[in-house]
């Protein structure tokens, strides 16, 4: 028997007296049990019992050297020149270029605007948690001992790509789907950026506004990560069709240059919805939300600084006049009990060779590049929430 091809062996069980391998492929949530699958233990089945390998991983991450923004850098007189007054696409029925992509200052996100207001039919959790009530740290990268978070992002490979208005939105519309698991399943759900660039879901590579990604999330449902490749591309021939949000492709590899996509077709696939959205701001109710219900996605002034010095350490910088220019994801808040500093946690979307492994900590109250100005959330369901509206009517 020829081996043709390379799994991941993830555990092994048995059911009914019949012996098993859990086996993890790379085809796809929407292949098999949710990209996994079971083989017969013991008697070399599909040679999966030929050609194993190991390695044991190297300790790299637990000595950390943090960067402490210096007076210099706080006040470095060119931060306030990282925002640039960019005319905003006009992105519903309207195609941009692909290659028309922003060469300075941010993502071009817009202020988080509904088309029609909040769709809240629950009450918000500041109106029910009381802030003295809330907890010191609340972080769901380790919530009694559990991430719930899914996988970090890098929204500037293969090419640059201003799509942040996509990547800390789906981010945090994804965690909160692993709260709704209770981190339960094989894997963390993961929710396709590409897939809501493709349909320019409140924009593009060139920019956007996060709020229409909670709209697509309740009228249509966000596929899962494996369903799209990350491209970093617009979507420039033709609408968005079922093709460009979820498809498998067979063999044989494409020729150089040629995309292959003759033999590709559009699958079936879970969709992620969320049955409310809405707006928030401020300390308190960022704080009640974040421990209520989960991560948010929130806006702020990406300096230079931040950009390019950022390595570690609670970041605060003076910026006059701070603009919304990149969006991010708040995972939790914290407090330094040696100083009595508190701050934000915040996941970005830069990869995580970036930061503290991608993610970074922002002062709470002031100096926080306008963090808690223009935050977004909504609650998950896997239900349609139109179809269950038309149910109950």
């Amino acid at each position: 028997m020829n081996i043709v091809h390379d799994i991941s062996v993830v555990g092994y069980g048995e059911e009914e007296g019949n012996k098993y391998w859990l086996v993890r492929n790379s085809w796809g949530t929407h292949w098999g049990e949710d990209g996994f699958f079971r083989v017969c233990r013991g008697t070399n089945n599909i040679a999966i019992e030929s050609n194993c390998s190991w390695a044991t991983p190297v300790d790299t991450w637990t000595e950390k050297k943090w960067h402490t923004t210096t007076d210099a850098e706080k006040n470095d007189r060119r931060n306030d020149y990282t925002v640039y007054e960019f005319p905003q696409p006009e992105y519903e029925g309207n195609k941009v270029s692909e290659n028309d992509t922003p060469s300075t200052g941010g993502c071009r996100v817009e202020e988080a605007t509904f088309t029609n207001g909040e769709k809240k039919n629950s009450p918000h959790a500041w109106d029910v948690v009381e802030p003295n009530s809330l907890p010191d740290v609340v972080d769901w990268r380790n919530m009694d001992g559990v991430n719930y978070l899914s996988w970090n992002k890098n929204q500037h490979i293969p090419q640059y790509c201003g799509s942040c208005w996509a990547q800390g939105t789906t981010s945090a519309i994804a965690d909160r789907f692993n709260i709704l698991n209770g981190n339960m399943w094989s894997t963390p759900v993961g929710l396709n950026a590409q897939a809501i660039v493709n349909c320019y879901a409140g924009g593009s590579c060139n920019g956007g506004n996060p709020a229409k990604v909670y709209e697509y999330a309740h009228d249509n449902g966000i596929p899962h990560s494996s369903c799209e490749q990350y491209t970093a591309y617009n979507l420039v021939d033709g609408e968005c069709t079922d093709f460009d949000l979820c498809r498998d492709c067979t063999w044989p590899p494409p020729p150089v240059g040629e995309t292959g996509f003759e033999n590709c077709t559009a699958v079936e696939h879970t969709k992620y919805y969320v049955s409310e959205y809405y707006k928030l701001s401020g300390v308190d109710n960022m704080k009640a939300e974040l421990f209520k219900n989960g991560p948010i996605s929130c806006g702020i002034h990406a300096t230079d600084n931040f950009d390019n010095n950022y390595d570690g350490g609670i970041y605060s910088e003076v910026v006059k006049h701070p603009r919304i220019n990149h969006e991010i994801s708040v995972v939790g808040y914290g407090k330094d009990y040696e100083t009595g500093e508190e701050y934000w946690i915040g996941r970005n979307s830069w990869g995580t060779y970036w930061g503290d492994y991608g993610f970074f900590y922002m002062a709470m109250y002031e100096n926080n590049l306008n963090i808690t100005k223009d935050c977004v959330a909504g609650t998950p369901t896997y239900e349609n929430p139109n179809s269950a509206k038309q149910f109950t009517q």
